[in-house]
């Protein structure tokens, strides 16, 4: 039978150890000692190539989609700096492309002067701003805001200022008539 095999292995290409036969019909594989008779028998489903065992990639197909999702990135998982992970440069790069996104806005809204707009370019460009949020608040601290700007934030503020200033009148009013019925 092991003539058989590797007959049957040639044709097959496979190892002899692949080939399976098919136990009711052994007597007639034992009897065929050519590849023609072989290749009969394989035709007829008497001699069968087994499939190959392979390594399953299941696991590994539902761990790239997690990845793929942003999963499994946490802590345990970093091999690296910080600054390996995303350098410093990098860092920078976003942060100030950024600030200068946004007083160029700033400067073509004309919500502050070139001047001004160039002032805050030069201090971002020195890493004087931690953030956006920290250029408003220097804005706002130090009234960089061109009147237009002003006019558009000043009605909401205006409205609450008139409610409570009449609202304080109606107070200080009540109030005075009270004494005076005393």
């Amino acid at each position: 039978m092991k003539i058989q095999k590797r007959l049957a292995g040639q044709l097959l290409n496979a190892s002899p150890k692949r080939i399976k036969f098919d136990n009711e019909r052994l007597m007639d594989i034992s009897e065929a000692i050519t590849k023609t008779d072989i290749r009969q028998l394989i035709r007829e489903g008497a001699i069968i190539k087994e499939q190959e065992k392979g390594i399953s990639r299941g696991r590994a197909r539902k761990i790239q989609s997690q990845k793929s999702k942003g999963q499994r990135k946490g802590k345990g998982s970093h091999k690296g700096t910080k600054t390996a992970r995303q350098p410093r440069k990098e860092t920078w790069m976003n942060k100030i492309r950024s600030q200068r996104e946004l007083i160029a806005n700033y400067k073509e809204n004309k919500n502050i002067t070139k001047e001004t707009a160039r002032d805050l370019y030069k201090k971002a460009g020195g890493g004087f701003f931690r953030s956006k949020r920290h250029i408003n608040t220097f804005i706002d601290d130090h009234n960089l805001f061109t009147k237009v700007a002003q006019k558009k934030k000043t009605p909401a503020k205006k409205a609450v200022k008139k409610t409570t200033k009449q609202s304080s009148k109606k107070q200080t009013a009540a109030h005075s008539s009270q004494n005076t019925k005393k």
